[in-house]
């Protein structure tokens, strides 16, 4: 078969032809085309690490700042909650000194009311006694005819109230 005997002369040159391709398709892309890919994957790889390291010290800083903000903030508000207990405490004692001085004019004109409702009550009852003895110095005169001295219907009057 002269297939077969033509094999060897043929076989040598299609292993020659493959191992030519081969080499040369590994020194193109095995010493060219995949250090500069293994570069940039490397490169890549790198960036990506460097940035979550940012990101890391980024977010650390920004927890730093929020916790320096929150103690400032519970400061202030510390600071606010004593201001406005301050300012209840004076309220309270303007308030207690507004109506204590009130509290003191009241009871400054309760006694002067007081004082003139009694002396009001005294000049009533003297005024009572005066209309009593009139009266009665009159009811005498008509029941029994006697005139009575206003001195003794006076005196009278006195000891029966």
């Amino acid at each position: 078969m002269p297939q077969i005997s033509q094999l060897a002369a043929t076989y040598s040159s299609q292993i020659f032809w493959l191992l030519l391709i081969f080499g040369l398709v590994f020194f193109v892309v095995g010493k060219g085309m995949v250090p500069k890919v293994m570069d940039t994957v490397a490169m890549r790889d790198k960036q990506i690490a460097d940035d979550l390291a940012a990101a890391e010290a980024a977010r650390a800083q920004a927890d730093a700042e929020e916790d320096s903000w929150r103690a400032r903030e519970n400061a202030n508000r510390a600071e606010a909650q004593a201001l406005v207990a301050k300012a209840k405490a004076e309220a309270a004692a303007a308030s207690e000194k507004s109506l204590s001085a009130a509290q003191k004019r009241l009871d400054k004109k309760l006694a002067e009311a007081e004082e003139r409702i009694a002396a009001a009550r005294a000049e009533a009852a003297a005024e009572i006694e005066d209309v009593a003895s009139e009266a009665a110095a009159q009811i005498v005169q008509r029941l029994a005819g006697i005139e009575v001295a206003p001195a003794t219907a006076r005196a009278a009057v006195k000891e029966a109230m």
